[in-house]
């Protein structure tokens, strides 16, 4: 029973009289119950599992802007000339050191060094380096800090991403946006504590529903995808002929007969079930509301640009996401394709940076403007940087690069980060870090802190060992704390 109580589980008369007569399977059972994540005091439909924060918070919500395929450090923030001095030259044994390569490259009879066709500028009162790909993220440079040493352990995609997302290259563990909903819950009621959205007709390395799942986690925090179109939430709307009566009566009806189960059972899931199931009928009336721009006036679509008025693309994503965090979405996590260069990287970068540069600058300066900014943290980054040697042949005017990830590029902005400023180095071919490493976990270790939360004492217990999303690493990066 102390067990149970501990556990967090609600026990009645029924429960306890029903499940005495069986002696040691009632032990076992407390036991198993002691040894499971409600020992944190969480209920799968309750609220957060952090009654109080570890420490006062600097940002309140966050919004992630993931560029997934690898954006290339050399070609938008981390600007390196010698590239250009030693082009077509063979990559120095000194500065390779004898790391591990792609099979996409690592066969090829020359590695040869490649400098970006592109020039870089000073921007604003910090005088931060960027590429002219970005002219509108070179407007905001003063609001952002730029990390130029972050850097993983996975070489391929997936365990790349997965790694990025979750604190593990294998899949199964809970994504950020997971743990973020269980510790900290939602300020909307209407919503769910974590959206998801990738652009529309945006191709490559393909992206799966277990990176904004919840894992092990209880599944009511697990990233709810809006899409464009008629319904922004699959199977949100009442089948024809259902009534928004009959919808109400079927699901007092079924929280009636879960009760019933949960009375048996006490089994955590059936009450996760049925906050699902209300949550999704609060939804029906708070989707179609927010993804209404109707109300949004002209000047928000010559910030973020005419694609925004298209359901859907990045524009109009990162205009909804400002939307969400308005009504008290804790985390809003967008996806955008293909990044993954290793061949004709000029034009697809050129093309990349396009769809994405105007929104990215104008999503931090209309929270900016909003006054919102300063408790939003907004993040921009992908899962690995790009290679100093072309991947393929080397042209004038042509070139590729290979997945990198010793080292590469993001940006951080709001909720505490500290603005104009640039954090980490790299050496002369942006191949390795000289100065300041940021590890994933460090990574992960420091939004957390951002949002009030202790990385290591976030923990939930699954299968015998308190898990976490830093695992058992991460440090947290004072130097881009404000």
């Amino acid at each position: 029973m102390n067990n149970l109580r501990r556990a967090g589980v609600r026990i009645n008369r029924r429960y306890f009289f029903g499940r005495s007569s069986l002696g040691l399977g009632t032990a076992a059972l407390a036991s198993l119950l002691g040894d499971s994540q409600y020992a944190h005091g969480k209920s799968a439909g309750g609220g957060p599992v952090l009654s109080e924060l570890h420490h006062a918070p600097r940002a309140k919500r966050m919004i992630s802007l993931f560029m997934s395929g690898g954006p290339s450090q050399m070609e938008l923030f981390d600007h390196k000339p010698v590239l250009n001095e030693l082009n077509g030259t063979e990559l120095p044994d000194s500065i390779r050191k004898g790391q591990r390569l792609t099979g996409m490259s690592g066969n090829q009879s020359s590695l040869p060094v490649a400098g970006s066709l592109f020039k870089f500028a000073r921007h604003g009162k910090s005088g931060i380096e960027v590429s002219e790909l970005l002219p509108h993220t070179a407007k905001i440079v003063d609001d952002l800090c730029v990390v130029r040493s972050l850097y993983t352990e996975a070489i391929n995609h997936d365990p790349a991403i997965t790694f990025m997302q979750t604190g593990a290259q294998i899949a199964g563990r809970p994504s950020l946006g997971a743990w973020l909903s269980y510790a900290l819950g939602s300020e909307a009621e209407q919503l769910p504590a974590f959206c998801v959205m990738i652009s529309k007709n945006a191709s490559g390395q393909p992206l799966y529903s277990r990176l904004w799942g919840s894992g092990f986690l209880p599944s009511t925090h697990q990233g709810v995808q809006f899409r464009a179109g008629r319904d922004p939430v699959l199977y949100l709307s009442n089948p024809p002929g259902v009534s928004a009566d009959s919808r109400r009566k079927l699901l007092d009806g079924l929280a009636e007969l879960h009760e019933n189960l949960y009375e048996q059972t006490l089994d955590p899931a059936v009450e996760g079930r049925i906050s699902q199931y209300e949550m999704a009928y609060r939804m029906q009336a708070s989707v179609p509301e927010v993804a209404d721009l109707s109300d949004e006036p002209a000047s928000t679509f010559d910030l973020y640009g005419e694609d925004a008025k298209q359901p859907g693309t990045f524009a109009a994503n990162c205009l909804m996401a400002r939307r969400l965090i308005e009504r008290g979405v804790r985390f809003v996590q967008l996806f955008h394709q293909g990044w993954d260069q290793h061949g004709g990287l000029p034009g697809g970068i050129r093309r990349q940076c396009q769809n994405t540069d105007q929104a990215s600058a104008a999503l931090v300066s209309d929270l900016k403007r909003r006054g919102l900014l300063d408790d939003t943290l907004v993040v921009w980054g992908g899962e690995f940087g790009r290679t100093a040697y072309s991947q393929g042949a080397l042209t004038a005017t042509n070139y590729g690069r290979d997945h990198h990830p010793r080292c590469y590029s993001m940006w951080m902005a709001g909720g505490g980060v500290r603005p104009g400023t640039v954090y980490g180095q790299t050496d002369d071919f942006s191949y390795n870090i000289v100065e300041n490493p940021v590890h994933v976990h460090d990574l992960n270790a420091t939004l957390l802190h951002l949002l009030g939360i202790d990385h290591t004492r976030l923990t939930y217990r699954h299968q015998g060992r308190r898990f976490r999303l830093t695992d058992v690493e991460g440090e947290l990066v004072e130097g881009i704390l404000a």
